[in-house]
């Protein structure tokens, strides 16, 4: 019979598990067991790191379609950080002698799941770049058009769930009140606007990253 990744991944079996979260429910702590992959199907998920000051410090946020808590499968027996879910969430949680075995006799599974390893690559990368040389405002516009998947749709604005301006200050580095500063701006300007629980995003927003 041939394999299915996406039918493999929308449902229990042998060695995975699909696990229902709620907002701010914890999927697995820093410091925890390194034994399992997770699969998000629905809701959103935040990777922080927790400094020993107690400091935290968002790396990452993971939507419907992608993997997190690969690092296991490269030998970390901990996990580095802790992973939170930011709405209601659905979750497939793969033991790591499965995906090692997935990734030896299926190709077209090693195939999609590297895919997206490389796209996490080049997007930590970019990360790094953009930390290392862009200006918090920068930063915070470009956080912005990539929570709103800018690029991946015909429209000129796209609304996405409002989010806080402290997580906004912990992904890009910087305090909450340059946040505020920076979203009243952009607001002024007409890139971005509040509706309610939710947030619109302009497509005009690229102007801030492309200027010099």
């Amino acid at each position: 019979m041939r394999f299915h990744p996406h039918a493999f991944l929308a449902k229990a079996g042998a060695g995975r598990t699909i696990i229902q979260c709620t907002k701010r429910q914890v999927v697995f702590a820093q410091g925890a067991p390194a034994d399992s992959v997770f699969y998000l199907q629905q809701g959103k998920v935040k990777l922080a790191v927790i400094s020993r000051q107690g400091k935290e410090a968002i790396i990452a946020i993971f939507e419907p379609g992608e993997f997190f808590g690969e690092d296991c499968l490269a030998g970390q027996t901990l996990r580095m950080g802790t992973a939170t879910a930011m709405t209601d969430t659905s979750l497939l949680r793969i033991a790591k002698d499965v995906m090692h075995r997935l990734l030896n006799d299926e190709p077209r599974f090693a195939k999609l799941f590297m895919s997206y390893v490389l796209r996490r690559n080049i997007r930590v990368q970019e990360d790094l770049v953009d930390h290392l040389f862009n200006a918090a405002e920068k930063r915070l516009a470009r956080a912005l058009l990539l929570l709103a998947h800018y690029g991946e749709e015909e429209k000129r604005d796209i609304a996405i769930p409002r989010i806080s301006q402290e997580m906004l200050a912990e992904m890009i580095g910087t305090t909450r009140s340059r946040i505020n500063a920076f979203m009243n701006k952009f607001r002024t300007l007409g890139l971005i606007e509040y509706n309610g629980s939710e947030m619109r995003i302009h497509n005009s927003l690229l102007n801030v990253v492309i200027r010099d």
